[in-house]
This record gives structure tokens, C-alpha cells and sequence, in this order.
């Protein structure tokens, strides 16, 4: 999962779709689970969108939650992932749910806080002031296994709390990462690529946030709601965001923009349309029709 800097993310999306699921044949090993043989990774989106809708329709949004799960979990079936938490050995404590909310950087308790709210009788519920006293931290105190079993069971059997993920996904990440690029002139690719960005940095204006490498994109090209080049004003924010990446271990693996999502920039991909193809960390998927 990418490891994020507390300054980075005040929260995480949760990685929700509105399609349907893939097929059981083709759901992918996750973070914890058994790996796959490894082969083209390969699902059919269940309808299309007419050509150039936006990231927020939903057949091309769930596209952007495949692309993203591709990276984030090593799988397309990324409605999989709302199960899984793990002391992950990244400096943020455990990271759970299938986008990674973290305990060490405030997101996995804002999503508890916000699914308790909303019931507070919940198997999460009395682990709420030992999220609290793990915030800025990688401690695990008063989490462990009871945690890590009550996050599963809440994952399973209550709907609430997969809904809880869905909304701080589209309330942090998802619709403001939209908003923008729609405001900045970007067709469905440039959405998703704000989107990618916003997922693993995080919102907020500092210079390895999404808002520091937007700063730095407009530094080098316009985008086209000011006249520019689409194509070379996401080249220059593919660019800026692999300056970022590159400065902690645990992002030095820049293949989601070099064999994903430059490939359809390259390609001229600007509605995202399928078929899909691209790499990540060396594993092959596609998307068709």
C-alpha cells in the first residue's frame, strides 16, 4: 500500500465502485492473501459510457477504481479489498480497507468516527480511543488481533461500514480531485490522473501533496481551460508527481504513471476508453470492453 507523510493525507478514500463485481474467476490475490500465478490480470467492464463522459459517471468510474486497486492492492476486484487491515511495515501503523486507511496518519479514525456516527453500536466502535492515541504514530497499542477481527466482521456483515468507506473516499479524494481537473479543462484521463495522484498523496498545498504537484505542473505548461496543451500539461504533472515519488522508498516505484497511466496519455486515451492495457510493478492487466 503507498505510505504517506501525516502532512500528505488528513484522510483516505475508500475504493467503492458503482458497477458490478468481477467475476469470482477473476479476483486477484490482495495485501495478506495468497498471490495469483502471475499473467495478464484481465476484466470486461459490465457497460460503457458514451464516449467522453466524465471520471464521475459511473461505468468510468469504476474503470478509475480498477486502475487504482491495480496498484493499490495488486488486483481489478477492488470491492475485495474493504476486508483487509494488516500492521503494515511502513512507519503508518495498520492500514486497512480498499484504498488503505492508515492508523498512524488520522484517516482510519476519521472512517470509524464517521461509521460510528452513523451506528454507534459497531464492532469498531471501543477501538476509537485507542485510534485516537495512535495518531502520529506507527504504535499498534490497544489494535492487534481483536482490532484486525472486528475490522474484518464489520467489513463482512455490515453494509454501513462499507458505505462509510465509499463516502470518505468521494468526500476527500474522489470529487475534489474531479472538480478540479473538470475546472482545469482535463477530459477523463487527466481526471484520473489527478485522481491516482490525490489517492497516494494526499490533498493540501504542501510540495509533495497533490496541490504542490499541481503547483509545479502549472509552473511548466498551461492546461487547457488556460489555453494550453492537454497532453503536454499532464506530461508535465506526470513529471512533477514522479519528482515527488521518487523522494520516499516506499513511491520510488513510479511504474502506475510510467507503464499505466503514460501509456494512454501516449496513446491519445484522453476519454480512458477501453480496451485498457498497462503495467504495474512488473504485472500485466487490461481492461476490454
Amino acid at each position: 500500500m503507498p505510505a504517506r507523510t501525516s502532512q500528505q493525507k488528513t484522510a483516505r478514500l475508500a475504493l467503492l465502485g458503482l458497477a458490478m463485481a468481477l467475476p469470482a474467476s477473476l479476483a486477484l490475490a490482495g495485501p495478506g492473501q495468497a498471490a495469483q500465478p502471475a499473467h495478464t490480470r484481465t476484466a470486461t467492464v459490465p457497460a460503457v459510457a458514451a464516449a467522453g463522459a466524465p471520471l464521475d459517471d459511473p461505468y468510468e468510474k469504476d474503470i478509475a477504481m480498477r486502475l487504482v486497486s491495480s496498484a493499490e492492492n495488486s488486483t481489478l476486484d477492488w470491492r475485495g479489498q474493504f476486508r483487509y487491515i494488516e500492521p503494515y511495515p511502513d512507519g503508518r501503523g495498520y492500514t486497512g480497507g480498499i484504498i488503505g486507511f492508515t492508523s498512524g496518519t488520522g484517516d482510519m479514525l476519521e472512517l470509524v468516527e464517521r461509521y460510528t456516527k452513523k451506528k454507534p453500536d459497531n464492532p469498531l466502535a471501543k477501538y476509537l480511543p485507542a485510534l485516537r492515541k495512535v495518531n502520529g504514530s506507527d504504535s499498534h497499542a490497544g489494535l492487534g488481533k481483536p482490532f484486525e477481527e472486528a475490522w474484518r466482521k464489520a467489513a463482512d456483515e455490515d453494509r454501513a461500514f462499507r458505505d462509510a468507506q465509499e463516502a470518505e473516499r468521494d468526500r476527500v479524494y474522489f470529487d475534489p480531485s474531479v472538480q478540479q481537473a473538470k475546472a482545469d479543462g482535463l477530459r477523463t484521463l487527466g481526471q484520473f490522473v489527478y485522481y491516482d495522484a490525490i489517492v497516494m498523496h494526499g490533498p493540501g498545498e504542501s510540495k509533495d501533496s497533490f496541490g504542490g504537484i499541481r503547483k509545479a505542473a502549472l509552473a511548466k505548461a498551461k492546461p487547457p481551460a488556460q489555453g494550453g496543451d492537454e497532453k503536454a500539461y499532464l506530461n508535465a504533472f506526470l513529471d512533477a508527481r514522479k519528482k515527488v515519488m521518487k523522494k520516499e522508498k516506499a513511491h520510488s516505484d513510479t511504474s502506475r504513471v510510467d507503464t499505466a497511466q503514460r501509456v494512454f496519455l501516449n496513446e491519445g486515451n484522453f476519454d480512458l476508453r477501453p480496451p485498457l492495457k498497462w503495467k504495474v510493478y512488473g504485472e500485466s492487466y487490461r481492461i476490454d470492453k
